[in-house]
C-alpha cells in the first residue's frame, strides 16, 4: 500500500476545503439508453479566440453563449482535461435568453476508446446530500419534525445526541467524526469494495471517535451527519430512504432518470470510472463498486438533463415553502470570502448547489440566481490534480471565468487530504 494520509478517499467535496479553511430502493431503471438523446461528440480543439464583449458580462449578467464563447469554453475545458488527465467529461452551461452549451469530451472507456456522451449516467457522490436534505425539509414543512429537534429523539446512542440538532447535522456543525476518515472503514472498503455496509455499521466507525467540538460552534464536513439524517427520514417518513426519495423528491421534481440504488446497479449507458483509491494506489476501474458505504451521503446516480433541472429546483426551493427554503440557504461564515454552507447546500461566489466525488466519478451542479444560469459538470475520474485539487473544481473555475467573471467558482484553499 502506498504511503498516504489515512482515509484520503470518500465523498470528497468542495465543502472539505471550507473545513480546511476553518470553517456528498428504487428498482433499476430500464430503457435509459433509448430514452436519452443522441450522443454529443467532442468538437476538435480550436485556437483560443480573442475575448469578445459578450464574454464580459456585468456583475449581474451572464455571457451570451455565442459560437465565439462556445469556442472559448471548448478550449478551456480541453485545457483542464489535459492538465488534470481527465479521461472524459460532460458539460452543460445554460441561461434563459443566453443560449445553451452542451458538450461531451474525451472517452468513456479507455480500453475500448468509446466516446463520452451527453446521454450517459454517472454516480453523483455528495450531490446525494441535496436530495436527502430536501426530503428532511419536506418533513419539516409537513410539521412532522423540527430542525431544532435533537437527534436523540429519532436515533438513540448518538454521542452528544441530546445537544446535536437536525439543523446542526444538515449544516455540517455537529462535531461528529467523519466515518469515512476511520482507518478501519478505509481498510474494509479498499480490500472489499463490494462490501455491503449498513447505516448502523457506518455510524459505528464514527462513534468510536470522540466528539470534536460542541454542536453549532464550528463547521466540519462529515458524512456521518447525512447517515443520521437518512435514518431520520426513514423513521418519520415511514419508508426506506430510497423509496421515500423516489416518491417525495424525484417524482415531484420530474426527475425520471435519477435513482437511489439499493445495490451496485448502474443504468446504461454509463462511462467507466477511474480512481487511484485502491489498496496499492494504482489507477483502477471502480465502475461497479457497491455505493452502500455512501448511502444517504453519496450513493445516487443521475444524468445530465435531470441534473440541469435539479440545479434550479434545489436552489430555488420549488419543493419547499419559502420560509423553509430561506432557512436552507442561510449560510454561516466559512473563513473563505464569498463562500458558505447552508443546509445540505453551498454558496461559492454566488453559485448555489453542491458537488460530488466518490471513487471513479465527480460532478458539479450549480445555479446562479441573477441570470438563472446553470452549470453541470460530470466526469469519470476522481483523481486529484497535483494531489490536492478536485478536477471538478478546475472545470467549474475555468467555465465561470468565461461566462460569469464577476462570479467565478473558485476555492483559494486546496481540498485537504481527506475526502
Amino acid at each position: 500500500m502506498r504511503s498516504r494520509t489515512p482515509s484520503r478517499r470518500r465523498l470528497r467535496s468542495t465543502c472539505v476545503a471550507l473545513t480546511a479553511a476553518g470553517l456528498l430502493a428504487v428498482p433499476p431503471l430500464t430503457g435509459l439508453a433509448s430514452a436519452r438523446p443522441a450522443p454529443t461528440v467532442t468538437p476538435p480543439p480550436t485556437p483560443t479566440p480573442t475575448p469578445t464583449q459578450s464574454a464580459r458580462p456585468g456583475a449581474d449578467a451572464f455571457a451570451r453563449l455565442t459560437p465565439a464563447v462556445a469556442r472559448q469554453l471548448d478550449e478551456a475545458i480541453l485545457g483542464v482535461m489535459k492538465k488534470a488527465d481527465v479521461p472524459g467529461v460532460i458539460v452543460s452551461v445554460s441561461a434563459p435568453r443566453k443560449g445553451s452549451y452542451v458538450r461531451a469530451f474525451g472517452v468513456a472507456d479507455k480500453a475500448t476508446g468509446q466516446r463520452m456522451s451527453t446521454a450517459m449516467n454517472v454516480r453523483i457522490g455528495s450531490e446525494t446530500k441535496t436530495f436527502t436534505v430536501t426530503a428532511l425539509l419536506e418533513l419539516v414543512d409537513q410539521g412532522k419534525l423540527r430542525l431544532d429537534d435533537p437527534i436523540e429523539k429519532y436515533v438513540p446512542g448518538v454521542p452528544n445526541g441530546d445537544k446535536i440538532t437536525l439543523r446542526d447535522l444538515a449544516g455540517m456543525r455537529s462535531g461528529l467524526f467523519n466515518y469515512s476518515q476511520d482507518e478501519g472503514f478505509d481498510h474494509v472498503l479498499e480490500t472489499d469494495p463490494n462490501h455491503r455496509f449498513t447505516p448502523e455499521e457506518l455510524l459505528d466507525y464514527s462513534f468510536k471517535h470522540p466528539v470534536m467540538f460542541e454542536p453549532g460552534t464550528k463547521f466540519f464536513y462529515s458524512n456521518t451527519n447525512l447517515i443520521l439524517l437518512g435514518l431520520v427520514v426513514e423513521k418519520v417518513g415511514g419508508l426506506p430512504l430510497d423509496q421515500y426519495i423516489q416518491r417525495h423528491v424525484l417524482a415531484p421534481a420530474g426527475l425520471r432518470h435519477t435513482l437511489f440504488p439499493t445495490g451496485s446497479e448502474f443504468p446504461r449507458p454509463h462511462p467507466q470510472g477511474y480512481t487511484d483509491e485502491s489498496a496499492d494506489g494504482k489507477v483502477t476501474v471502480s465502475t461497479d463498486w457497491d455505493p452502500s458505504w455512501a448511502w444517504a451521503a453519496g450513493a445516487m446516480i443521475s444524468d445530465l438533463p435531470d441534473l440541469r433541472s435539479w440545479a434550479r429546483t434545489v436552489a430555488t426551493g420549488t419543493l419547499l415553502t419559502p420560509a423553509t427554503q430561506a432557512q436552507r440557504l442561510k449560510t454561516e461564515p466559512s473563513g473563505i470570502a464569498g463562500t458558505g454552507y447552508g443546509l445540505g447546500i453551498f454558496d461559492v461566489q454566488g453559485w448555489i448547489g453542491h458537488n460530488g466525488s466518490l471513487p471513479g466519478y465527480e460532478t458539479l451542479t450549480i445555479y446562479l440566481p441573477g441570470p438563472q444560469a446553470t452549470v453541470v459538470v460530470m466526469l469519470n475520474t476522481d483523481i486529484l490534480y497535483d494531489k490536492v485539487i478536485e478536477p471538478s473544481t478546475l472545470f467549474g473555475e475555468a467555465i465561470t471565468k468565461i461566462v460569469s467573471p464577476q462570479h467565478v467558482f473558485n476555492l483559494p484553499v486546496p481540498v485537504s487530504a481527506t475526502r
